[in-house]
């Protein structure tokens, strides 16, 4: 099942179906011990209702933090140390993807994030900007991962790849991170086989087209969640972008008006327009 938030409620939508949940926060849903098994009995006394239009889906988050993981794919290892080779920083790359520990930061406060066919951002002092699809996921206040959702963790390389110490600079800033459209409800680890599918068009015309599949990312997801667990506290739960495998060519740079479109599967397609 698929969990919407939207301007007019919230929404599951399960086997074709919508069903409009009776529950006001997105925090407290967060929060339930185990919410597929809530989500489940409610849609068992709720009437099926009309699909959320799409102008009406929001961000899925409320006062969630999204954290980012880096360097969790192998493609991803060769275009950090490419970057900041002249900046003497390759060696950071390599050793924090052969590490036990991972590379993990913050990305975004809820009121930074874009969602489906809302405008992202790319920095204004930034001549080098590319998207990274991720898969994101949902882990509530008890370090228990309950859901998938797409995610695009907007990134100025050429910032980054000045220094490394600049990474919050390349990746916190606002409309820097978009998730949606909605959550894939559920207590299994997502397949391995699963793909990501990135293509971005400008002027209607493909510039660029990408995928990966899991079985490309180094880290095992409940590994990751264990060390961002570890002596800090999430009581709204918290959103973890796993990481991307996808790297347009040096030679590409997002430009305004240019339309990013991320699919995962089960998930579906998280479409934004560059602002």
């Amino acid at each position: 099942m698929i969990l919407y938030r939207t301007i007019q409620g919230h929404f599951v939508e399960h086997d074709g179906s919508y069903y409009c949940i009776d529950e006001l926060s997105f925090d407290t849903l967060v929060a339930h011990e185990d919410l597929q098994a809530y989500l489940t009995s409610a849609i068992k006394s709720t009437p099926a209702v009309p699909p959320p239009p799409p102008n009406t889906i929001l961000a899925p988050i409320d006062h969630q933090e999204v954290w980012a993981a880096g360097v969790t794919y192998y493609n991803s290892r060769r275009a950090r140390i490419a970057e900041s080779k002249d900046a003497g920083g390759g060696d950071f790359y390599d050793r924090v993807y052969s590490a036990e520990r991972p590379e993990l930061f913050f990305k975004a406060a809820g009121h930074r994030v874009s969602g489906p066919n809302a405008p992202v951002m790319i920095r204004r002092d930034a001549t080098w900007s590319v998207p990274e699809p991720e898969l994101t996921l949902l882990i509530n206040p008890r370090a228990r991962i309950i859901g998938y959702t797409i995610g695009n963790d907007m990134s100025s390389r050429d910032i980054e790849g000045a220094n490394p110490l600049y990474l919050p600079q390349a990746k916190v800033y606002d409309r820097s991170c978009a998730l949606g459209p909605g959550i894939l409800i559920q207590s299994t680890p997502m397949p391995t086989s699963t793909q990501i599918h990135l293509d971005i068009l400008r002027s209607g015309q493909s510039q660029f087209t990408g995928s990966i599949a899991l079985t490309e990312l180094k880290r095992d997801p409940q590994s990751l969640v264990e060390y961002l667990f570890r002596d800090q506290s999430f009581p709204h739960g918290c959103f973890l972008l796993t990481g991307t495998g996808i790297v347009p060519p040096d030679t590409f740079t997002l430009q305004s008006k240019d339309e990013i479109r991320i699919t995962i599967d089960t998930i579906g397609t998280l479409v934004n327009e560059v602002a």
